[in-house]
Parts: structure tokens; sequence; C-alpha cells
């Protein structure tokens, strides 16, 4: 393993622990070296609080070692004043001679000018450094700024014979129906606490009166995207309690004010979902767990309108239900769980278009 490699791994590892914290912007991980001895390291760790490099240079006890040092950095350094003030300005500032960045950011304030005001500074830059390993990492802002939606992921558990869902009879009480067992629950919570949205489809919403939160999982709760077209749901339903922000899609002229809770008036035609997903990208929501129902996940998959999907196969049988969404796409892992397992496939094989 090359130098520059190693320490790019450790920003890798680094960026990992803003998770679910730091979006709509990306993780990142900043490394500072002198003579190949880390003398300082930092990570993004809340969104419109201080940057990677900034943190990482702010924790070098001897700055005036700054001078002779690298930093490297997962993503390009920031030229521009946002939340916080330009990081690659802080570098030029700090005389740090030689950034080292695994990829360029694609957000249109940054593109490339981060790097040029380093190179016209004097700086030494070098980019690509394991770039394919940061483009992963950060697939769901990439996908955000580079396909003007979020990045999507589909998730649903089904029976050994290819149910999502039983029976329902009239009158029935609305809950859902146990198909995952308590492992893979505690693995869909601990995902919930990674994005920043979930979305059901009215049906889901009725027939399961879902929640929609972390219970399972440290973590925050992410938003609650609905579609209710016609108003279907109850507003005694659980995504309508107010605890956790909730946006709801619908066609209703009218409706009432509830706290937290945000009515979107769109079309419910043919272009719904590409509308739906438009707003929440300009809401700067970057990506989206899609947690049913069939309707919904069928449609997705049909306009290629997903990237990963989430797939729990129990061990048990139905004989009769709702048949589990159709899917095809690359396998990235499969996982047995004693009497259950799950598929992980996702569209484009991880590759950043």
């Amino acid at each position: 393993m090359i130098i520059d490699e190693k320490y790019m791994y450790r920003c890798l590892q680094l960026a990992l622990n803003g998770r679910g914290y730091v979006s709509p912007n990306p993780m990142v991980g900043a490394v500072v070296v002198h003579n190949d001895k880390i003398i300082g390291e930092g990570f993004h760790r809340e969104y419109g609080k201080a940057h990677a490099e900034v943190n990482a240079i702010a924790s070098v006890k001897d700055k005036s070692l700054l001078k002779e040092s690298t930093i490297y950095v997962s993503l390009e350094p920031c030229a521009h004043h946002g939340k916080t003030p330009p990081c690659a300005q802080l570098i030029i500032e700090s005389r740090i001679p030689r950034v080292v960045i695994a990829c360029l950011d694609p957000y249109p304030a940054v593109a490339g000018r981060g790097v040029k005001m380093l190179q016209d500074a004097g700086v030494e830059v070098s980019i690509g450094i394991l770039e394919q390993e940061a483009l992963n990492l950060n697939k769901e802002f990439f996908t955000a700024q580079t396909k003007d939606r979020p990045y999507i992921y589909l998730k649903w558990a089904q029976t050994r014979d290819g149910f999502i869902d039983k029976v329902r009879c009239d009158g029935e009480k609305p809950e859902p129906t146990p198909i995952s067992n308590e492992f893979s629950r505690i693995l869909v919570h601990k995902k919930r606490s990674e994005v920043p949205s979930i979305m059901i489809g009215t049906n889901t919403a009725i027939k399961d009166n879902p929640s929609l939160t972390t219970r399972y999982w440290y973590g925050k709760n992410p938003i609650r995207i609905v579609l209710d077209r016609q108003g279907r749901i109850p507003l005694d339903y659980t995504v309508f309690d107010g605890n956790v922000e909730t946006i709801v899609f619908t066609e209703r002229e009218s409706v009432s004010a509830i706290k937290n809770v945000t009515f979107v008036s769109v079309l419910f035609n043919e272009n719904l979902l590409y509308n739906i997903f438009s707003i929440l990208k300009r809401r700067k929501i970057t990506s989206v767990l899609v947690e049913g129902g069939r309707e919904l996940l069928q449609t997705l998959i049909d306009k290629q309108l997903w990237d990963e999907a989430l797939i729990e196969i129990s061990g048990i049988r139905f004989g009769d239900g709702v048949k589990a969404p159709v899917i095809t796409g690359h396998t990235i892992k499969e996982c047995d769980w004693g009497t259950s397992r799950q598929v992980h496939i996702c569209l484009s094989n991880y590759k950043i278009i």
C-alpha cells in the first residue's frame, strides 16, 4: 500500500462518523501528516458545523508543523462561503504546502474551484487517491448533485413463497404483517437512522399504521414522506402525530393544519414520482428509503427510478397474499440470518455516472 492510500483510507474511516448527521452535506474526513506521522485529524460532524479540514487543522497541537505537512481530504475542499468559511482558504492561510484529495466535488459552488484556489496559491495538489471508494462513500450526495434527485433505496421483507403481505380482512386492526425477525428489524432501524427520509404509499399507511421511526436503533428519525392522493389516511393515525417531521403529497386543495406536517399539492400523473423527488431534492433531502407497498415499489422498479434494494427473504410461508415486487439488478451481497436471508442489490453497480 502506498503512503497516500494509507492516509486516505483513514480519511474515509473518519468520514463515516458523520453518517446520519451531515446530510445534505457529504461525509468528509481529513488527516494532517508530518514526516509520516498523523498530527491531526477530523471529520464533518454535523450539518452547518465545521468541515473536516477545519477540525483536522484545529486538532494539530503544534501549528508550526503545518508548513511542512500534507493534508489528506476525502473530498475537494470548498471554495465558497456557505454556512462555514472556505476550507481551501484555511489551508492556504495555514501554509500547508501539499493537499491530497480523493475526488472532486460536483456541487456547482465548488466543482474544481477549491483545487484552483489552492493551485493559484502555490499549493501542490494531488487528486484521485482512492477516488472510487470516495465516490461510493457519498453516493447519495453525488446522485443528488448529478441526477437532480435523491438516492433511492428500496426495502421490503417477503416470505419464502414470495408474498409481502397476507390477505387482509375488513375491520382488521391496522398493523404490520410480521415477516421480519428481530435482528433484521434492528438493521432496518439502523438504516432509517442513516437516511434523511422514508417513504410509503397510501395503502401501507392505512393497513399498517406505521410510525416509521428508529425505535430499535440510536439516531435521528427520518422525515416521513407519505403519498395520499385523496386524503384517505385517518387523521388520528401515527403519521399525523406531530412527533416527526412529515411531508404528505396529495391532490386535495384544502387540508387541516397539523403540527409538524406539511401538505404538498401535486398532480398524481405519470410524472408524479419524478416531480416528488425533484421537490425533495430542492428541500435538500439527498436520499429516500422506500418501504412500500407493492404498487409504489414496483412502479419505481419499472421506471428504473431506484439505486439500491434491500430485500429480506423470510423462512415463513403465506400461501396467498400480496405478491412481492419483481426486480433485477447487480447483486452486492447475500447474508444468511438463520431462518431468513438478505439480498442486497443495486441498479448501477455502484458506479457514479
